[in-house]
């Protein structure tokens, strides 16, 4: 049955995990292969031409693992061309942009809203543009955090430094008054704490990691793709592009379950 078949997720690294976390929450029935391109990492500074390449390689990878739906659980790879994936993919994709966005506008009563991302995701405008689609009246404060993604990846959330590092990115954010913050990088959620103690209680952060999970949810429960089996133990699916085991480690701890992930070494391209 197609039902049975898995979610795909791709990230350039451990971030996507926090999407994994999420629908391990909403959609507990369901098996999940997950995509990290750790020998890759950071797409924030990479051509979003270069980035397209990247996701689709993957994408085709993750097309014979028996999959149902495809999530682009990376911003950077979500604003290099989302509409292409899902123009070429035989399967339903999703970004984590709009899912994001729509949580946020319902949060703000400012209507000041920020946004941090990767360089590549904040240059891109995709989140300008979708937030003005939807509400013209929204002001939009945008910062590129490009060092987030890199204490993540290499496990220094909890360093001295990283809460200068933080302090110095997020000052610009506050003194504009913003009261929601999108966290526009499937990795910044994982420095949740860190961010919120330097912005504030008043400021909401948002993760797309809940909505995009809500809309992954619902495009299977609209196309009857929901598993009805509850025996998902032991067909969950890691896979990396570099060595395996920094990500075990991260992943382990955030996803509170024993990951077992395998290298797949991508061609040049």
């Amino acid at each position: 049955m197609e039902a049975l078949k898995s979610i795909a997720l791709l990230d350039s690294g451990v971030g996507g995990l926090t999407v994994v976390k999420e629908i391990f929450k909403q959609l507990p029935e369901e098996r999940i292969v997950y995509f990290g391109d750790t020998a890759r990492m950071p797409y924030g500074p990479r051509p979003h031409e270069e980035v397209r390449k990247f996701a689709m390689q993957i994408i085709d990878f993750l097309q014979t693992q028996d999959i149902k739906l495809v999530i682009v659980a990376c911003n950077s790879a979500s604003a290099a061309g989302l509409p292409y994936y899902q123009e070429n993919v035989k399967y339903p994709v999703v970004g984590v942009i709009e899912p994001g966005i729509r949580a946020a506008l319902s949060h703000t009563t400012t209507k000041k809203v920020g946004v941090i991302g990767t360089e590549g995701t904040i240059n891109s405008g995709a989140y300008e543009e979708c937030i003005r689609s939807l509400d013209p009246a929204v002001e939009i404060f945008s910062l590129a955090c490009p060092l987030f993604v890199l204490i993540v990846e290499n496990n220094l959330i909890g360093a001295k430094e990283t809460r200068k590092v933080a302090e110095e990115y997020l000052r610009p954010l506050k003194e504009a008054g913003v009261d929601a913050l999108i966290l526009g990088c499937t990795h910044y959620p994982l420095m949740a704490e860190v961010i919120q103690e330097v912005m504030g209680p008043e400021v909401r952060l948002i993760s797309s990691a809940e909505e995009t999970a809500r809309e992954a949810r619902e495009i299977l429960n609209d196309r009857k793709l929901l598993n009805p089996s509850s025996d998902n133990s032991c067909h969950h699916r890691f896979f990396v592009s570099a060595s395996p085991e920094n990500f075990v480690e991260i992943g382990e701890t955030l996803i509170n379950m024993k990951v077992k992930a395998y290298q797949v070494i991508l061609p040049a391209i």
